[in-house]
C-alpha cells in the first residue's frame, strides 16, 4: 500500500513539477522576481533535482523501461553540464530532456495500460512521438529565445 502512495505522489510531483517548469518564467515576470540572468542555471539546477526523484522511482521497473529511463536522464545530464560549461545553447537542442517525457508516459501505462508490453518497436515508435514536441519546446525556448508570456500579455493583458 506504501509502494502505491508513493508511485501516485511521485507521478503526481512529477506532473506538477512539469508544469511549473513550463510557467516558471511567466511566474518570474509576474511577480516581478528580477532578471533573467541566472535563469537557466537554477532552471536546469531544479529540474534535476526533481527528475532524480523520477529516476529513482523508474529504478523499479522493467528491465526495458528502467534502462530507458536510465539513458535518458544521464543522457540528458551530460547535456545540462556541457551546457553550463560552455554556454553553447544548440547543446540543449542536441541534449533534449526527453528523460521526462518518457517518466510521465510509462508511470501513466503502468498505472492505466499495465498490460501493455514494451518491445523495441514501441519502445522507438514511443520514443520519436514524445521526442516531436519536446524537440518543438526545445527549439522554441532555447534556441529561437520565444518568449511566451510576452505574447501572453499582449493578447489577454492578465499578465501585466
Amino acid at each position: 500500500m506504501a509502494c502505491q502512495s508513493f508511485i501516485k505522489i511521485c507521478f503526481g510531483g512529477t506532473v506538477l513539477s512539469a508544469f511549473f517548469d513550463i510557467i516558471d518564467v511567466v511566474l518570474i515576470d509576474v511577480f516581478k522576481m528580477g532578471d533573467f540572468a541566472n535563469y537557466s542555471a537554477l532552471d536546469k539546477a531544479l529540474d534535476s533535482y526533481y527528475l532524480l526523484f523520477a529516476l529513482i522511482k523508474s529504478l523499479k521497473w522493467e528491465a526495458m523501461a528502467k534502462w530507458t529511463s536510465i539513458t535518458l536522464f544521464i543522457y540528458r545530464v551530460i547535456g545540462v553540464i556541457m551546457f553550463e560549461i560552455t554556454q553553447v545553447r544548440w547543446l540543449l537542442l542536441v541534449f533534449p530532456n526527453l528523460f521526462e517525457h518518457w517518466f510521465l508516459f510509462w508511470a501513466a501505462r503502468n498505472k492505466w495500460f499495465p498490460k501493455y508490453a514494451l518491445t523495441i518497436k514501441r519502445l522507438i515508435i514511443w520514443l520519436v512521438i514524445l521526442l516531436i514536441p519536446k524537440m518543438a519546446q526545445e527549439y522554441m525556448l532555447h534556441f529561437a529565445r520565444a518568449t511566451p508570456w510576452n505574447w501572453i500579455q499582449a493578447k489577454t493583458g492578465l499578465l501585466k
